[in-house]
């Protein structure tokens, strides 16, 4: 095996074959012929000594071994851009690109505009902001910072606890007027619901009281959705009693279009953390998003500072 033959055009080939699968496609967008890609995949192979991908007449997959490659190879090319971008950084002010992903509803509402002004801060900074709530592999999409509700299991990023997110169960005034109001938890089981498809159950609603007890009532209805901005919707068609984050409602409590529901009883709030993939957490440009965002968040409606838990 002649390592000298592993080049990181070859390799950066062999990333994009594995992410498009296809040859031709990864030709056009390149700017070279087929036979070019097919070229760069066969030298690359026989540098390593193994097949990295299996070839039919409809598709191109990973072998084993290529799955392993490709996600060392999508950590070096990173890490030789890395070096190309803090090198042309050093000679001036912090350049190049950040990729952040962040839960939509939440993305849409607030952080766009927070990174809005850490571009007027930054303007040779680049972001590229990913608006999912799909829990993604940071490394493998090529994130550097991911903002994320709820509790975490990616112990090998980097932790940065932003505080906690209050909910209050809310609904529009006109529901209330048709459907009455709950005076007790127990109430709310008469009532249409509200619901996230996408939390696993959301069928019992937990709430706390006066006297911090934990009160578990069944939570029920004909609508459930995916997606946080579906739900703030839904509540201001006045189509049930749901619980929501402050941050998604706060303007329309403020302007009366939703009031809260049973006051002296909330769900139980929900952890914000941001994430940070090791390698990129010393580059400058994403120390600055990082404390930017740090320092922005818990400025927002309805978010409480927490002690850090690691």
């Amino acid at each position: 095996m002649d390592m000298s033959d592993v080049t990181l055009e070859r390799m950066r080939s062999f990333v994009r074959v594995a992410e498009r699968g296809s040859l031709s496609a990864v030709a056009r967008e390149l700017g070279v012929g087929q036979s070019t890609i097919t070229r760069h995949l066969r030298e690359l192979e026989d540098a390593v000594g193994v097949p990295l991908l299996s070839r039919t007449t409809r598709r191109v997959a990973l072998t084993d071994e290529g799955g392993r490659y490709y996600a060392d190879s999508i950590q070096i090319l990173r890490l030789v851009d890395q070096a190309g971008e803090e090198a042309r950084g050093a000679r001036g002010a912090p350049a190049g690109t950040i990729r952040i992903s962040c839960t939509a509803a939440f993305g849409v509402l607030h952080v766009g505009r927070l990174i809005f002004a850490f571009q007027d801060r930054y303007p040779d900074i680049s972001v590229d902001l990913s608006l999912t709530d799909e829990r993604v592999d940071l490394v493998r999409e090529g994130v550097d910072i991911a903002l994320r509700l709820g509790p975490l299991n990616d112990s090998a990023m980097k932790l940065k606890v932003l505080g906690r997110s209050r909910r209050r169960l809310v609904a529009a005034p006109d529901y209330l007027a048709a459907h009455g109001r709950p005076a007790t938890p127990q109430d709310l089981a008469g009532h249409e619901a509200i619901r996230m498809s996408n939390i696993a159950g959301s069928e019992t609603l937990v709430l706390q009281g006066p006297d911090d007890k934990r009160h578990a009532v069944p939570f029920g209805g004909r609508l459930r959705v995916d997606h946080g901005l579906a739900a703030r919707e839904a509540f201001a068609a006045g189509r049930g009693i749901g619980a929501a984050h402050l941050w998604l409602v706060e303007d329309l409590l403020a302007a009366g279009r939703l009031e809260v529901v049973l006051p002296d009883y909330s769900p139980p709030s929900v952890p914000l953390n941001m994430l940070i993939v090791p390698e990129r957490a010393g580059i400058a440009r994403v120390r600055l998003l990082v404390d930017f965002l740090a320092g922005r968040i818990g400025r927002l409606p309805g978010f409480e500072k927490t002690l850090p838990v690691r």
